[in-house]
């Protein structure tokens, strides 16, 4: 266990998430020169999209670790821990190197004279802490849209585009195509461009701003779906969902063009890798707990995947559900009762930020019982008479862990 009253960087960090988003990469450029370009010892992936960058990334990790590489990988948001953020060769970083890290960081702000955000200050650390380790390859998950997002200031070899729905509308526009152009200006001129099964390469060659070689993954199956997980050829796959069998796709397309810049990667370890991906958080069973299982599905594309997966599988769970209030509440119910739950509670947590109960009441249409996060945390500890699905947000299912006293990895 640390000792939190050692720290000085990771809560400076953290009272930086008051600034929010910024437009621009200045900032980041700036942190980046400061510290000599960590970004330039090492071949980076950028993974961007709406629904689908973290789990495909938690199949790359895995597969390319099995591989016999040296994986670095950067995700968000995280769970119950900040250091989940940074992960080395399959573990996340320990609190007293993301400290180090994150103390140049702050020294590399200071000397350049700009006030950087709580992501941007992240994405330097973790872009030092794949030089400090020495990695052979970074997976970078792009944090919102992907025009303005600090990662796209590296100059990656390849860049995935998982999926594109509507999220974060007031940022990133009120059109699917909009926002397909903000994710699209990850891509590089002549460099692949690997698109999730979901993606039309038709529909995306005009959105374009440049010219990508584009990759199209194709869809792998006859699957056999499980509540738990699934198999594919009679070979396990550790996440569940077939929407996790796209983003399993878009892995394997990725390896092959990984292949075509020169990687050696055998094939006889990556099945290995993906039988063995963990990825906390989505359709996880939540350990310590009996029949609790939690998936941060937070828009109606995320929560169509989860009912149609219940459906599929013909499991009919106790909804417990909260979410934040600018979420688009009354498009997730939505795609959500149609897995016809046995009971369904509302969850509200501490922070401003969360849906009131009046604004979950008016989205699902119904009075649903409604429990503070220390109720929910009592009840999921109790026995039920079926299974138990926590879901609405990633930021709920931290706050539920950490009141549970629970660690994700």
């Amino acid at each position: 266990m640390r000792d939190d009253q050692d720290l000085v960087y990771i809560p400076r960090l953290q009272a930086r998430g008051h600034l929010g988003i910024k437009y621009g990469l200045d900032n980041i450029h700036a942190l980046l020169e400061g510290l000599g370009r960590p970004d330039g010892n090492f071949p980076v992936i950028l993974i961007a999209g709406t629904n689908g960058k973290g789990s495909t990334g938690a199949f790359l990790a895995h597969m390319l670790k099995a591989a016999g590489f040296v994986v670095g990988w950067t995700t968000s948001p995280h769970l119950v821990d900040v250091t989940e953020r940074i992960w080395v060769d399959g573990e996340p970083i320990g609190a007293g190197a993301l400290e180090l890290l994150l103390g140049e960081a702050f020294d590399s702000e200071a000397r350049t004279g700009v006030t950087a955000t709580y992501f941007e200050l992240m994405i330097t650390a973790a872009l030092s802490a794949f030089r400090m380790t020495g990695v052979e390859v970074a997976l970078v998950e792009v944090g919102l849209g992907g025009r303005w997002d600090a990662t796209n200031a590296t100059d990656p070899i390849l860049t995935v585009l998982t999926s594109v729905g509507l999220d974060h509308q007031q940022f990133l526009g009120d059109t699917r195509e909009a926002i397909a152009r903000e994710k699209l200006c990850t891509a590089r001129d002549g460099r692949p461009l690997v698109l999730g099964p979901t993606l039309d390469p038709d529909w995306i060659r005009p959105l374009l701003s440049n010219d990508p070689v584009l990759c199209p993954a194709q869809r792998l199956g006859p699957a056999d779906i499980r509540w738990d997980h699934s198999r594919v050829g009679g070979r396990r796959v550790g996440l569940a969902g077939l929407h996790q069998l796209d983003n399993l796709a878009t892995a394997f397309e990725t390896i092959r063009q990984l292949r075509g810049l020169g990687f050696p990667i055998p094939e006889e370890h990556l099945w290995e890798g993906v039988a063995t991906t963990r990825w906390p958080g989505r359709l996880w069973a939540a350990p310590e707990l009996q029949g609790v299982w939690m998936d941060g599905a937070h828009n109606p594309d995320g929560a169509r995947a989860l009912a149609d997966h219940a459906l599929a599988c013909g499991v009919r769970p106790h909804l417990f559900f909260g979410a934040m209030g600018d979420k688009d509440l009354a498009g997730v119910a939505r795609e959500l009762k149609r897995m016809r739950p046995l009971s369904v509670s509302f969850i509200q947590g501490d922070a401003p930020r969360y849906a009131k109960a009046s604004a979950l009441q008016e989205a699902w249409g119904l009075e649903a019982p409604l429990f503070d996060l220390r109720e929910a945390a009592y009840l999921l500890r109790g026995p039920a008479d079926g299974p138990r699905l926590v879901t609405g947000s990633l930021y709920l299912l931290g706050d539920l862990l950490r009141e549970l006293g629970i660690q994700a990895f």
